[in-house]
């Protein structure tokens, strides 16, 4: 088992990548319309996943927190990731979430579900203040996941060298404060 925490919500189990993720993440990876928003088009060599796994589990065994594969529970299929990261893996930057699925798991509430789990890991566990997800400004697929998350709009801001629509979520107040 992968070293990190692993999340469990009602259909999802979020794992931390972990090498026997790679050929279903790099295919994800690969899906023109999973990456529309994401790259230059450009295809991802299964090299290039199993690096990107090696380095968040540098990030977990440092940190605390890094990406999951997303995992149905019924079926065990691997059908996207999610993360809790520094925006731009910048140490000092806020707190992010973050999702991506394959096209095939699209328009079911997945992606919503894995945020929701990652916000909660890092009010509940690492103990953030808030935290915030970035998209693309066109990626108004995940500007609603965000909102179905009960994030709120920010504004436009630059993250990873682009404009990006940014939403935050502030950690919950306790009951009776």
């Amino acid at each position: 088992m992968p070293q990190g925490t692993v999340l469990t919500t009602a259909r999802l189990r979020l794992e931390p990548f972990a090498a026997n993720h790679a050929p279903a993440l790099n295919a994800i990876n690969n899906e023109p319309a999973v990456m529309a928003f994401l790259s230059d088009g450009a295809p991802e060599t299964l090299e290039k996943t199993q690096a990107a796994i090696a380095r968040v589990a540098e990030r977990w065994a440092r940190l605390g927190y890094g990406w999951w594969a997303m995992i149905l529970r019924d079926s065990h299929q691997v059908i996207g990731a999610a993360c809790l990261q520094n925006v731009a893996n910048q140490d000092t930057a806020e707190l992010e979430i973050g999702w991506r699925l394959t096209t095939a798991a699209t328009g079911h509430g997945y992606a919503t579900e894995a945020g929701k789990a990652a916000a909660e890991y890092a009010f509940d566990i690492i103990g953030a203040g808030h935290v915030i997800a970035v998209a693309h400004p066109d990626n108004i697929a995940s500007h609603r996941v965000m909102e179905r998350i009960g994030m709120r709009f920010r504004g436009s801001e630059t993250h990873y060298d682009q404009p990006c629509t940014t939403y935050v979520l502030q950690r919950p107040r306790p009951a009776g404060i």
